[in-house]
């Protein structure tokens, strides 16, 4: 498949004037400020970027759930404290590289997964950074 992919036409929401308070309640703002085009804000380098579905609980801890929506960009480095997209033997995980002793592993945000140790492993690479997730907050509708 290739071809052209089609020009991609800003979708501006409105955006409240105001923060909502997720403390203590805060006075209501009926003023809608400016659009936000999600697009702009989850996207910076659209070619590289792509959506990939979550699939198992590894990354519960640091808040990424079985069926959630990730948003990765192949463009960033890979560093040690960010959340990867590996291919290791031809898979997909999703882990956070870590430095550990002098080398580099990949660790599950829940303590039911152990480290995998990338010197260890055999065909290892970095496919990208996970850099957004969204997932819904309940059922709706």
């Amino acid at each position: 498949m290739g071809g052209l992919r089609p020009e991609r036409q800003p979708l501006r929401l409105p955006l409240a004037g105001a923060s909502v308070a997720a403390g203590f309640p805060s006075p209501a703002d009926d003023y809608i400020e400016v659009g936000l085009d999600l697009n702009e804000l989850l996207i910076r380098h659209p070619s590289s970027t792509f959506f990939l579905r979550v699939s198992g609980d590894s990354m519960l801890d640091a808040g990424i759930q079985h069926g959630d929506l990730l948003v990765v960009d192949r463009s960033l480095e890979a560093r040690p404290g960010l959340i990867v997209v590996a291919v290791l033997d031809g898979a997909f995980t999703l882990k956070r590289l870590v430095r550990h002793r002098g080398r580099l592993r990949l660790e599950a945000a829940n303590s039911a997964y152990p480290p995998l140790e990338l010197h260890q492993c055999g065909d290892v690479q970095i496919w990208g950074v996970a850099i957004h997730v969204i997932h819904p907050l309940g059922r709706h509708g």
